[in-house]
């Protein structure tokens, strides 16, 4: 019986600044919890305690596998600037072939 396919992730989060996104995509990477992060310049517009807010953010979408969801989430939780932050996972469905190999070979725990 063969395996079933990996399933491939973007787990997503928000921080303040491009300083605390490139620490948090850094650290990510280098402990091999995601093959890769993508950071881009989004607005929010939230409650937080009682106050509308509305400010930039930097959204960070990190490509990874099913595998290595709970540690990625988890070290986002401890390395998080934020009080209470956003991390999603959300399912990717029709990747590339070659990409998903990358991917999966990225995020292979090491010996």
């Amino acid at each position: 019986m063969t395996a079933p396919a990996e399933t491939l992730l973007a787990v997503l989060t928000t921080v303040a600044n491009i300083g605390d996104a490139r620490r948090l995509a850094r650290q990510v990477v280098r402990a091999g919890l995601a093959a890769c992060a993508q950071l881009e310049t989004i607005e929010s517009v939230y409650l937080w305690k009682g106050e509308l807010v509305e400010e930039p953010e930097i959204r960070i979408s990190f490509k990874t596998t099913s595998q290595r969801r709970q540690a990625l989430m988890e070290l986002i939780r401890k390395a998080h600037p934020y009080e209470i932050p956003a991390i999603l996972a959300v399912p990717l469905s029709d990747v590339d072939p070659a990409y998903r190999r990358w991917v999966i070979e990225q995020t292979q725990p090491k010996a």
